[in-house]
């Protein structure tokens, strides 16, 4: 049965850095089922209720999907990369237009991913690493760039996202034992910078552990990021390559290892059965590209699995993608019609399979939510992997 009302809130008043607000955090568990947890995340924008996926706006917009669509699609919180509004437009031109809320005209909350993930898996273009931060090439121009904590923490001051994560060394699954050592305790020192950085008004910051799946450096990592008493902490290095058991099974011993009355976030996952996988295991909030690549890609995700609108067995059928769902792909047209906008790479087919790919995922997560709350997550689970079969699994994607 679930527990209800347990509230874990922390009203934590710091005084920061100089031009950095005092923040108050709030986030509170309402219930829980096993190690999952439902609960709501206060930001200045807005609450987020847990768990929650993220919709990714790598560079400002959510592809294919204005605003307003988002909001009436159910989404609470967004993703926005700070290397890519580093380089195009530019942080200095988005913080002049009032920051990344007003420049992109969304008025919710807003998680921006750090950088770090994208200099660190574009590795062809990285010069240096050193302990003050990292030197690469840009991947618009080729001219070089460097990262520090305190820089990221500038650009996402300049952009105020509600949200701001911490600079880390993200490695791939075949990464040297050594080498996981080393970026875990630089992402350290370069957390305990960052956190000494000015922010935003109201901008909460959230660290991420790295150690990839070795239990010891790991368990390490989570430890000495735990103890910064950052408002959220985030499970990095995962997802990049390592088979999926192992993933999992390295969540299900590390998620109960971060601060209970912070929310987790496990940073790239978006298919149906990783998002029950991490949930189950403690996890509160995940982001992936998933649903609109997908889109943009002529398929569809549905409770029969995932359809390739491409496919020819798609030309008369009449159905919608999905029977009961609100979305306009849905309620619209046929499957033989969105078949056609595809295959004639009619922009208005992407646009309706990436809205009806991420309502799909919206809705699913809330599903898990309210399963929570009644105490049948496991039933919950067992009966969507039931119908959506191997097409439940797919390969992740990060921004």
């Amino acid at each position: 049965m679930p527990q209800r009302n347990v509230e874990k809130r922390t009203e934590n008043a710091r005084t920061a850095p100089k031009a950095t607000r005092i923040c108050v955090v709030s986030f509170t568990v309402n219930a829980t089922d096993g190690e999952a947890r439902s609960g709501v995340l206060t930001t200045a924008h807005g609450d987020v209720p847990t768990p929650a996926f993220m919709p990714v706006g790598t560079k400002g917009t959510v592809k294919a999907l204005d605003p307003a669509r988002l909001r009436e699609l159910g989404t609470t919180i967004l993703l926005g990369n700070t290397y890519h509004l580093h380089f195009r437009p530019g942080t200095a031109v988005v913080g002049e237009l009032g920051g990344l809320h007003r420049f992109m005209g969304w008025d919710g909350p807003i998680l921006t991913d750090s950088g770090g993930f994208q200099v660190f898996s574009l590795r062809d273009t990285i010069v240096r690493t050193d302990e003050d931060g990292v030197t690469f090439r840009s991947v618009y121009d080729g001219e070089p760039a460097r990262f520090t904590p305190e820089l990221v923490a500038k650009i996402q001051r300049e952009l105020a996202s509600d949200v701001a994560m911490c600079l880390d060394i993200c490695l791939p699954a075949d990464a040297s034992r050594d080498d996981l050592a080393a970026a875990a305790a630089t992402t350290t020192a370069w957390a305990r910078r960052q956190l000494a950085s000015p922010r935003a008004e109201g901008q909460l910051l959230f660290g991420i552990s790295q150690g990839g799946t070795d239990r010891e450096l790991r368990r390490r990592s989570l430890e000495e990021i735990g103890e910064l008493g950052l408002d959220g902490n985030a499970l990095g290095g995962l997802s990049v390559g390592e088979d999926r058991a192992l993933m999992l099974d390295t969540v299900a011993w590390a998620a109960p290892l971060l601060p209970a009355e912070r929310p987790r976030y496990f940073m790239g996952i978006g298919d149906p059965a990783g998002i029950l996988g991490v949930v189950e295991r403690g996890v509160d909030m995940f982001d992936c590209v998933l649903p609109t690549r997908l889109g943009r890609t002529g398929s569809a995700l549905t409770w029969e699995g995932r359809l390739n609108l491409r496919n020819a067995r798609f030309s008369r059928d009449a159905r919608p993608l999905q029977d009961g769902c609100p979305c306009r792909a849905c309620t619209g047209f046929s499957r033989a019609y969105l078949r056609h906008l595809v295959n004639q790479q009619e922009l208005l087919g992407l646009a309706l399979l990436s809205e009806h790919n991420v309502r799909f995922l919206l809705d699913f997560t809330a599903g898990a939510r309210a399963a929570i709350e009644e105490g049948r997550l496991g039933a919950y689970k067992a009966a969507a992997l039931e119908r959506l079969g191997e097409a439940a699994v797919a390969t992740n994607a990060r921004p």
